[in-house]
């Protein structure tokens, strides 16, 4: 097949295929789900295995390459590369607050039950059916993305060869409070580096908390910059680089004019590029329901977090960032959640979700896996991996404490080539 597009390093191929909303319902509503296929130019027309990609989240699309790099790089050695914007994604019949627009909120909440990891990897073996019938694929999780593997893993063993996960081995049995929980205590030590490293950005940040408690101040989307949504810039702190992105823009925060003190409309324009709320719904709306089982989240990250008063802002006490966490007042206050405001109260009350996964199949796993578990991890709680790791059969880990997050991100090429070196009992070169 004639490659669509031409990188440097690489060649892309454009798939979409059309596949059930319901699978339980199969002849009944459609969606589109797309995937781009990467090989390097030397390896352009072999019949190379497939790798696919599972991206974090949930609610993003697949990476946009634009050069032959990365883990990617690494991948192409000896793989076809498959980049799957899960359903809801990028170009897989996104989901927003327009495309929902024609269903009322019962609706809504019900239609975006279909969006969890079972239908994603429903959607991916529907795929390789296509795309290669017969054979068995390798696949790739990060973060949610690791979460989509161990389900995969857990569905459907007899597609795969070989799995790999970095930063995304999730607990196989512990409630959305428990992880919660967890995450609380990860931020409040990410918050207690950020500003012992930055010395003068409890300052910083306390003065623009108090200026825009006390003046209306919007942020370039239209919305009026609160204090807990100033919070939310702590996500970036959990990943590589992130704290310096976090600090450099609060180092510009507020400008003295002649009318007074002002808040520089360059922050009020890059604090809306560190959040993707208002862009990706998606991980608002579905990212407690990745923890449950035959329960209901009822808002877990906010009623969590009232055993924590720290992160609670008052004039009196430091201010402190929060992370990883989805509240309801998401959608009073970001502008393209609000229409979904009331779906969003039903899923956190959704008590029937299906189980994700069981402990036997995975226990009796025969597909080779390899997990890099970062020991610092904001996000995924190291322990709750380690628990996780020692019930999964066939998995073996690489337990570092040299990455953040998003280490995937910032050398992969290095991460992919020792879990893949680890998964086949190579020596690491």
């Amino acid at each position: 097949m004639k490659p669509d597009l031409t990188f440097a390093g690489l060649t892309a191929i454009k798939h979409t295929f059309t596949l059930p909303l319901d699978y339980a319902e199969p002849g009944d509503k459609q969606i589109q789900v797309f995937a781009r296929e990467l090989s390097s130019p030397e390896n352009q027309g072999k019949c190379l295995p497939f790798i696919v990609f599972f991206q974090g989240g949930p609610g993003f699309g697949a990476v946009r390459p634009a050069a032959n790099g990365g883990w990617i790089k690494r991948a192409l050695k000896e793989y076809r590369v498959l980049l799957l914007d899960q359903r809801g994604t990028g170009l897989s019949s996104p989901v927003n607050h327009i495309s929902l627009a024609h269903l009322n909120s019962e609706q809504q909440a019900e239609y975006l039950t279909h969006f969890r990891a079972d239908n994603i990897i429903r959607d991916a073996e529907a795929i390789r059916e296509k795309l290669c019938p017969g054979e068995k694929w390798s696949i790739l999780g990060q973060s949610f993305g690791g979460f989509c593997v161990l389900k995969y893993l857990n569905d459907a063993q007899s597609g795969l060869s070989e799995a790999y996960i970095t930063g995304g081995l999730p607990s196989l049995t512990r409630h959305a409070d428990e992880v919660y929980r967890a995450t609380y205590k990860r931020v409040l030590a990410k918050n207690e580096d950020f500003f012992t490293r930055f010395s003068d950005a409890q300052q910083l940040v306390s003065q623009l908390a108090q200026h825009i408690s006390n003046n209306e101040v919007r942020i370039a989307t239209g919305e009026r910059l609160s204090v807990e949504m100033l919070q939310l810039l702590g996500i970036n702190i959990g990943m590589e680089q992130g704290p310096e992105s976090v600090y450099y823009l609060l180092e510009q925060a507020l400008i003295e004019t002649e009318a007074g003190t002002v808040v520089n409309p360059l922050f009020l324009a890059h604090f809306c590029q560190l959040l993707d709320f208002n862009t990706n719904p998606i991980f608002a709306l579905l990212h407690e329901s990745i923890y449950c089982q035959q329960s209901a989240s009822n808002w877990s990250a906010q009623r969590i977090r009232a055993q924590y008063d720290e992160f609670n802002y008052s004039a009196d006490k430091p201010f402190l960032f929060t992370g990883e966490m989805v509240y309801p007042w998401f959608f009073e206050q970001f502008t393209n959640l609000k229409p979904l405001k009331h779906a969003a109260n039903l899923l956190s009350t959704k008590e029937d979700w299906s189980e994700l996964y069981d402990l036997e199949t995975l226990a009796n796993n025969s597909v080779p896996v390899a997990a890099a578990i970062y020991s610092e991890d904001m996000f995924v709680e190291m322990n709750y991996s380690l628990e996780t790791a020692k019930h999964v059969g066939k998995l073996k880990y690489w337990l570092t404490s040299e990455y953040e997050h998003n280490g995937i991100r910032m050398d992969g090429e290095h991460i992919l080539d020792r879990l893949i070196a680890l998964n086949r009992g190579e020596q690491l070169r």
